[in-house]
This record gives C-alpha cells, structure tokens and sequence, in this order.
C-alpha cells in the first residue's frame, strides 16, 4: 500500500503532537509537523505531500497562502482545515480528503 505523506500545521505545540500521534496510528500514513507558516512552507518545498491538514489555530490570511500553494504546487495536492473533534473525524477528514 502507497505510503500517504501528510503535513500538518498547527500553532499548538500539544495540538500538532496529538494530531501527529494520531496520524502515526494509521500503518499507511506519515506525518510531519509544522508548527508556523515558513516551517510549513520549508517543508512542502523539500517534500511531496498527498494532504496538508491546518489545524486550530492557523489564521485565514495564512490558511488561504498555504492552500493557494498547494494548488500551484501540485494539483493533486488536498489542503484542509481541521478543526477538532477527535480521532474519528480526523480520520474521517483525512479519508474524504484522499478521496476527492
């Protein structure tokens, strides 16, 4: 099975780990974690994700440059907010996401 490559942002520290954590839960999906805009950026021009997921706390001006990235970057690329609500809508968010 295709290893899924996901970044998240998130401006908490606690938030970002436990979505991190998991994401690991899932055998097929990889995570790594940005915890402001340029560390997001940095990462996207040095790896190929297949979903970006902004997390609470990532403000619309920098959420709208992080999505209009990810469309110029790569198409395919899905970007979307998260808002919470435990592991189930996380993996629900995530699921619907890779699917359209």
């Amino acid at each position: 099975m295709k290893e899924i490559n996901i970044l998240v942002l998130a401006n908490h520290a606690e938030i970002l780990e436990t979505i991190l954590r998991l994401i690991g839960n899932n055998a097929s999906w990889k995570g790594i974690g940005a915890g402001s805009a340029e560390q997001a950026f940095s990462a996207m021009e040095k790896n190929k994700f297949d979903l970006v997921l902004l997390g609470v706390g990532v403000d619309e001006e920098t959420g709208r440059q992080i999505m209009e990235y990810c469309r110029k970057a790569d198409p395919k690329m899905r970007c979307i907010r998260h808002y919470g609500g435990g592991s189930g809508l996380l993996y629900s968010e995530i699921q619907h996401a890779l699917q359209t």
